[in-house]
């Protein structure tokens, strides 16, 4: 009300002024004053709306930021490293609006770049440092020079607006940097979202051709996976039925085609998702107890402490190292391995699979010992914390927050160079994975094998792997156990087939196992051999 009052006590002393000033009557001291704030607001209007038209003229004569529009430049060859020798530059369209030469700014790149803050407003991109390329039924790459001063660090932190500038998501753009310098962007942007058509598994021919280990396609239909196992070991993560064991099925087959000759431990948390590879498997063991991870931990740290014994001598003696088979160790639904029944026992067992999970993936690796771990459960507490930081190789399939992504990932992940967020992931497309390796994030898919290709595959293997098996006692032992039907034989059925006739037991355990070299275990059946122990020394001895 106070307010009120004021306002009408200043518009009335304002009217009395102008009367006053003009000496007319009150009247038309009112009808002038009104007619004088009517004039001046309709030539606002007309101001305002005058400038809107001038601006949305200027807007259409002006290059438009979009895909189309950029898509519509010529490419223009930079001078540097822009074009890759080998590789076909898409045809240009129709320009929206000739680039004189290659000194001049890039429209279109300059304005998008400007707007999302990647380069000042006074800074450009060069024509002459920009190539535009189309990959047919995919999408276009963008290749170009950020200004001096400025990295492709820039443009990855702004990979969310740049995708909204475009008119799309950031799963639809990919971004590779330059190991000459700082400056090079390669952008490519798809046609439509990725995996949206799925692309045909890789021959076997693919597979063995490729640098490295594939894990499944990239976004362009490539094959894309990491450099090698060798000191490396994997982890990924992800929600149920999301793809996890299908990835780790075809990493197998893959290793399978490309390694050849390795040592298998599987441990099968699902109970029958790694069966397709159990009889290439020096142990197989379909369980969820944490007991069992505990005695697998323990006969593979024991194949460490053996292998380093053997470096260390080497060293010694002056000698090359030696060159070890590798082992690999995977784990299936690893989650249920670190949880405990709530007993004194239960947690202490806990404890003890903590320590020596930790111990084989952090002290295996010049060992020639590589631990791939996947887990359905991406919770701050399924992995411990010591363990999951062993991992150099990192994959996570689709989970709903930024904290199972971290779990998979890294707690720092999402500070790294152009990171893809698990949760932006399609869930309906099974096997799509974020994998961070050596510094960088790459979409994958992981390959979807058929299970006659890969039932070809491990049995080519192990007919493979049983010609290699030298003339020997361990042979024939190994064909006397398989003859049996068993998976386990004593000493006492095995040592007489061998020719061993003491009737002291324990003399007789001695010479079976100076025999065949490879010490006996025990069991409830009593000291004897394991089928997959014979299989391990008739082909290895390491």
């Amino acid at each position: 009300m106070a307010g009120a009052i004021g306002g009408l006590a200043i518009a009335f002393g304002g009217l009395a002024a102008i009367k006053d000033k003009l000496g007319l009557s009150w009247l038309a001291t009112v009808a002038l004053t009104a007619g004088a704030l009517v004039g001046l607001g309709y030539l606002a209007w007309k101001i305002r709306t005058g400038t809107a038209r001038m601006w949305a003229r200027s807007r259409e004569t002006s290059p438009a930021i979009s895909q189309t529009a950029l898509r519509q430049e010529p490419p223009v060859q930079a001078a540097s490293e822009a074009h890759v020798p080998g590789e076909a530059v898409g045809e240009a369209k129709t320009p929206v609006e000739a680039v004189p030469n290659g000194d001049e700014s890039h429209p279109q790149l300059t304005m998008l770049l400007s707007r999302v803050g990647a380069i000042g407003s006074d800074e450009r991109i060069r024509a002459g440092d920009v190539v535009i390329e189309q990959l047919p039924g995919i999408g276009t790459v963008y290749d170009f020079l950020v200004p001096e001063g400025r990295t492709h660090d820039d443009v990855a932190k702004r990979l969310g607006r740049i995708a909204s500038m475009f008119g799309v998501t950031r799963l639809h753009l990919k971004l590779e940097t330059s190991r000459k310098t700082e400056r090079r962007v390669r952008l490519l942007v798809l046609n439509e979202p990725p995996f949206s058509r799925a692309f045909p598994a890789p021959t076997r021919q693919e597979i063995q051709t490729f640098a490295g280990v594939p894990l499944g396609h990239e976004v362009t239909g490539r094959l894309a996976g990491v450099p090698t196992f060798d000191k490396a070991s994997l982890l990924i993560g992800g929600m149920t039925q999301m793809g996890k064991t299908t990835l780790v099925n075809g990493l197998i087959t893959c290793l399978l085609i490309a390694y050849r000759d390795f040592d298998l431990y599987l441990l099968d948390g699902k109970l029958c998702g790694l069966t397709r590879f159990e009889k290439l498997a020096v142990r197989y063991e379909a369980s969820d107890d944490p007991a069992v991870m505990e005695d697998m931990l323990d006969e593979l740290n024991s194949r460490v402490a053996g292998r380093y014994t053997q470096l260390q001598d080497a060293i010694r003696n002056r000698q090359p190292a030696p060159v070890f088979k590798p082992v690999f160790f995977i784990i299936d639904e690893a989650a249920d391995f670190y949880t405990d029944d709530g007993t004194k026992e239960g947690k202490e067992r806990g404890r003890r699979v903590e320590g020596k999970s930790r111990s084989l993936v952090a002290k295996s690796l010049e060992s020639g010992i590589s631990t791939v771990m996947l887990t359905q459960r991406p919770a701050r507490d399924a992995i411990p914390v010591k363990v999951r930081d062993q991992f150099l190789y990192r994959g996570c399939l689709y989970v709903a927050s930024e904290g199972g992504a971290k779990v998979a990932l890294g707690d720092s992940y999402f500070e790294t160079v152009a990171p893809i967020h698990p949760s932006l992931l399609d869930p309906d497309i099974k096997g799509q994975c974020v994998l961070f390796a050596n510094g960088s994030s790459t979409l994958i898919r992981g390959f979807n094998f058929s299970d006659e290709f890969i039932w070809s595959v491990v049995d080519e293997a192990y007919d493979r792997r049983e010609k290699a098996i030298p003339e020997s006692p361990i042979k024939q032992a190994i064909e006397l156990v398989r003859e049996a039907g068993k998976d386990f034989m004593t000493t006492a059925e095995l040592a007489p087939e061998l020719g061993i006739t003491q009737d002291d037991p324990v003399e007789r355990g001695k010479a079976l196992s100076r025999l065949l070299g490879v010490p006996a275990g025990r069991t409830a059946q009593g000291r004897g051999y394991r089928l997959a122990d014979l299989i391990a020394a008739g082909r290895s001895g390491s």
